[in-house]
C-alpha cells in the first residue's frame, strides 16, 4: 500500500513538535530547579508573595496546598513586597503560623520585604535575607487628601448626606476635625500594636526592643540581622537548602513552585477593567485605607 507523503509529513512534524515542547519544559525546570508536583521524593515547596499585598486568597491557597501535600517536607515563603493591606497581610501571617505547626516554614527575602511584606514572614521558623534587602518599616499608615481650597478655586462644591457625625471622616471636601484625627490615631495605634506583637512573638524579641524600632524606618538585611529581625543572610537557594536540612531531607531536594490560578482571557480582561475602575474611584474619593505599607 502506497503511503501518503502528506500524512507522513504531518506525523514527522507532530513528533518534532512533541520533542521540542518536551525539551523546552525540561530546560525550564532545570534552570528554575522546579520539579513537577507529581515528582517522587522529598520536596520543598516555594510560595511567592510579590508586589503589593491586596488579596490573601491565592497565597493562602498555595500554602494550604503544600501543607496537605505529604511529599512536601518544608515550605519557603519567597517575599518580594513593600507590603499592602492590613487585613490581607494578617491573614497570610496567620496561615503561615498554622503551617508552621505542621511543617518547617522559612521566609526568603528578595529585594524588598517591608511593612506587610515583613509582617507575613514573622510567622516563619526562620527568616533569610540578602545583605541589601530593604526590610523592616514596622508601622501603619492612612493617607487622606484635603481638596477643599482647590475646589473653591475652580468653583466646585461637594455635598454629603450622612447618618452620623463621623460617617464622612476623611472626606476630601473639608478639613478633618481634631476629634476625627484622634479617632483615626486610635485605630492606627491599635493596629500598630498588633504589628509589634506579631514581630515580638515571631522573632522572640522583647516588646520594648521592637517598639523602639517600630517607627516605620527601614533597614538593610545586614542591619536587620543585627537587630534580630532576620536570622541569616543568603539568597533563595540558601534558604531552600536550609529548609531541606531543617526538614531532614538528605541530599539535594526537589523544589516545587506554587502554581498561579489559571484565568481565562475573559476573566483577565474583566478583572483588569474592574481593577482600573477601582483605582480611579479611589483616586477620586480617597477613602480611608489602612495599610502596612512602605512608600519609596
Amino acid at each position: 500500500m502506497k503511503k501518503n507523503p502528506i500524512v507522513i509529513g504531518l506525523i514527522v512534524i507532530g513528533v518534532i513538535m512533541v520533542v521540542f515542547i518536551g525539551a523546552i519544559l525540561l530546560l525550564t525546570l532545570m534552570f528554575r530547579r522546579e520539579t513537577p508536583a507529581f515528582a517522587t521524593g522529598a520536596k520543598v515547596g516555594v510560595v511567592e508573595v510579590t508586589g503589593i499585598i491586596s488579596d490573601s486568597r491565592e497565597v493562602i491557597r498555595n500554602i494550604r496546598y503544600f501543607v496537605d501535600d505529604g511529599g512536601v517536607k518544608a515550605i519557603v515563603l519567597r517575599v518580594d513586597s513593600p507590603g499592602g493591606g492590613v487585613g490581607a497581610s494578617q491573614e497570610i501571617y496567620q496561615e503561615v503560623v498554622k503551617a508552621r505547626k505542621v511543617k518547617k516554614v522559612l521566609a526568603s527575602f528578595g529585594g524588598v520585604a517591608a511593612s506587610g511584606g515583613y509582617y507575613v514572614a514573622c510567622g516563619a521558623d526562620k527568616i533569610v535575607a540578602n545583605p541589601g534587602t530593604i526590610t523592616g518599616s514596622i508601622g501603619v499608615v492612612m493617607q487622606f487628601a484635603n481638596l477643599e481650597e482647590l475646589l473653591k478655586k475652580i468653583g466646585y462644591k461637594g455635598y454629603v448626606i450622612k447618618s452620623g457625625t463621623h460617617k464622612d471622616i476623611g472626606s476630601p471636601f473639608r478639613e478633618m476635625t481634631p476629634e476625627e484625627k484622634e479617632l483615626l490615631q486610635g485605630v492606627i495605634d491599635t493596629v500598630h500594636k498588633q504589628f509589634i506583637k506579631a514581630v515580638a512573638e515571631g522573632r522572640n524579641l522583647p516588646i520594648d526592643k521592637v517598639t523602639a524600632i517600630a517607627d516605620g524606618r527601614i533597614f538593610a538585611g545586614e542591619q536587620a540581622q543585627a537587630l534580630g529581625l532576620v536570622d541569616e543572610l543568603g539568597n533563595l537557594e540558601d534558604t531552600i537548602r536550609l529548609a531541606a536540612d531543617m526538614a531532614g531531607i538528605k541530599g539535594r531536594p526537589f523544589v516545587v513552585y506554587s502554581r498561579k490560578k489559571r484565568r481565562s482571557f475573559f476573566d483577565s480582561l474583566t478583572e483588569s477593567i474592574a481593577q482600573r475602575f477601582k483605582e480611579e474611584v479611589q483616586q477620586q474619593q480617597a477613602p480611608p485605607d489602612l495599610q502596612y505599607m512602605w512608600y519609596q
